[in-house]
């Protein structure tokens, strides 16, 4: 099991200078990552929104170990050849530590006549996906679909991390279509709405049964990530217990989810500071 933070994309007391610095006490405690969400209006235009590729560059450049993710960008609502430039430079900036998040997007943030029709969306995550892949390869590559067109090109420098920087896909369980297509890649970022259409954690069970289906789309799961999040318990041997439970659910990352809500920014860092639960 890996240990992750997803910092807010709104800073830290809407602080991008604060943000950087929870990333580093994050590897300074021995936390495996950091991960920030791609919008452009932060949870409906009531926080201050912080460029998320701007962000992991600057924890990128005071940092050496921790591995640094986006889950997720909303790829058909981002031109993939510019995700591609944007991936294959933080890669190379930080020595090959970036996790790639891609997904349909979130609807919330539709300000300026994004599409919205899911379908079709998810029809253009899948060449968006396609053409992210080819590009990032560093072989000669072009393409025709219905959404993209590549003229015949070879996008240098390749990604240091090889056969290809990690992609995970985010979507929402107990959707199928997410999880068949995430297990054509590297990894599985999932999320799950109660009846009200709130945010709620998975239990372990529920990741269990996200990993059978899983290997019902594909022979085997070895290099394959399953991440599952939510926020632990205050108690250390409780948040321990919880994270065996999902350890043993089949889960290869634990990102745990950062409310300032909830918490001042000093009882963050300290929570930061203490490390991840096991």
């Amino acid at each position: 099991m890996h240990y992750g933070l997803a910092l807010p994309l709104s800073g830290i007391d809407g602080s991008i200078e604060r943000l950087v610095d929870y990333a580093c006490a994050a590897e300074a405690a021995g936390w495996d990552g950091v991960f920030l969400e791609d919008y452009l209006v932060y949870w409906e235009g009531t926080q201050v929104t912080f460029d998320p590729w701007l962000a992991l560059t600057a924890i990128a450049m005071r940092t050496s170990r921790i591995r640094l993710g986006i889950t997720v960008v909303p790829l058909p609502v981002r031109q993939p050849w510019k995700v591609a430039r944007e991936a294959v430079t933080l890669d190379h900036l930080s020595q090959g530590r970036l996790i790639l998040g891609c997904g349909l997007g979130d609807l919330q943030d539709s300000y300026f006549g994004e599409n919205s029709d899911l379908k079709q969306r998810g029809a253009m995550l899948d060449e968006g996906l396609t053409v992210l892949a080819g590009l990032l390869s560093g072989e000669p590559f072009s393409y025709q679909g219905t959404y993209y067109q590549v003229r015949p090109l070879t996008f240098r420098p390749a990604p240091l991390q090889q056969p290809r920087i990690p992609i995970w896909i985010g979507g929402f369980w107990p959707r199928r279509a997410p999880a068949r297509r995430a297990a054509r890649w590297d990894g599985f970022c999932p999320a799950k709405l109660s009846t009200n259409g709130e945010f709620e954690p998975f239990t372990p069970a529920e990741i269990a049964a996200i990993r059978s289906f899983l290997l019902t789309e594909r022979a085997s799961l070895d290099g394959f990530d399953l991440v599952a999040g939510g926020i632990s318990p205050h108690d250390p041997l409780q948040a321990r217990t919880q994270a065996q439970q999902f350890t043993e659910a089949g889960a290869t990352w634990w990102i745990e989810f950062v409310q300032l809500a909830s918490s001042n920014a000093q009882e963050l860092l300290q929570h930061i500071q203490q490390g991840p639960p096991a």
